[in-house]
């Protein structure tokens, strides 16, 4: 095989784990613009790396990405950008790619946005254990392996991480399925729509939170607590009025998606979609509710939505 036959022959390989490192990239940085630059900065290192003397390919373009995104995680700019209590992921649409793996509890849980919220609060390196274990199933020695660090090390790592996941774990998380959260999300969108405010409070956990980005404008996240509060803040946020359909530039349809392992009403505009709200459903009730309208969280999410084939929206103009 002459050397463009090898190249060719290398960049498959390549492509083949593409999908598997973005979904890496993903988890432990929580933007998707900022996964698919690890990639590529990966490939770059595979290009220019001396790839006979790699004996497992998935393994070394594993530790590659794993520490191109530690790198990015330590960077002052990061730190900068990901101020606690300001900081939203990306959104990704169901059937996207780089969620990845979603055969278990904790590979579907690690995507969602409570749990890639919570990756903030860790250190990079208890991130990235954590990940490497939950999501991908990888032992404490391959993990070492990645992080050059001792397996006793990972282990610890681990233990913190889980404990800092555990604790925010919501009672009955993961037993409700989709057809359920689908029909909650339903009757929460007709009580806010229709301003019933005491049907709203009772489709709300005792402990619920509502947290929102402000259309990316409030330099931290809108809190809400306590059921009454967030029925309020709720009932007002899904009032139609002809300043919003001014603001959005026309009337939006609200359809029905799933958005990171979570049932959500998206906000769309022709093909555009200009808001989403998930919801957290645990024991037939929502436990958190979570507005997210900034441009730069909505890209991917957007571009996956004008390939999808939208079904009947749930109110056709809002």
């Amino acid at each position: 095989m002459d050397s463009t036959g090898v190249d060719r022959f290398d960049t498959s390989r390549f492509e083949a784990s593409r999908n598997r490192l973005a979904s890496l990239a993903y988890r432990l940085l929580g933007s998707a613009a900022d996964a698919q630059d690890a990639v590529q900065d990966a490939f770059l290192h595979w290009q220019a790396a001396d790839r006979q003397r790699i004996k497992v390919p998935e393994a070394w373009l594993t530790k590659v990405v794993t520490n191109l995104c530690l790198d990015r995680l330590r960077s002052a700019q990061a730190r900068r950008e990901r101020t606690v209590g300001a900081w939203f992921p990306e959104l990704l649409l169901e059937g996207d790619p780089m969620l990845g793996p979603a055969d278990t509890f904790e590979q579907r849980e690690s995507v969602s946005l409570a749990v890639l919220t919570v990756m903030e609060r860790l250190s990079p390196v208890e991130r990235a254990v954590y990940i490497l274990r939950e999501a991908f199933s990888y032992g404490h020695a391959e993990i070492a392996e990645i992080l050059d660090i001792t397996e006793s090390a990972s282990q610890q790592h681990l233990h913190r991480a889980r404990t800092r996941v555990t604790a925010t774990r919501r009672r009955g998380a993961g037993d409700v399925d989709p057809a359920s959260a689908r029909r909650i999300v339903e009757e929460f969108l007709a009580a806010a729509t229709s301003g019933r405010t005491e049907r709203l409070v009772s489709l709300l956990t005792d402990d619920v939170i509502a947290l929102s980005d402000g259309a990316g404008l409030a330099e931290k996240l809108l809190r809400y607590d306590t059921p009454q509060r967030v029925a309020a803040v709720m009932r007002g946020g899904f009032k139609s009025t002809p300043a919003k359909q001014r603001l959005a530039g026309g009337a939006t349809a609200l359809h029905y998606a799933v958005v990171n392992d979570a049932p959500a009403v998206l906000f769309v505009l022709g093909d555009q979609v200009l808001g989403a709200v998930t919801f957290e459903v645990t024991d037939d009730k929502i436990a958190a509710v979570r507005g997210i309208a900034a441009p730069a969280r909505l890209v991917r999410l957007a571009e996956a939505w004008r390939r999808h084939a939208p079904g009947t929206p749930l109110i056709a103009e809002w």
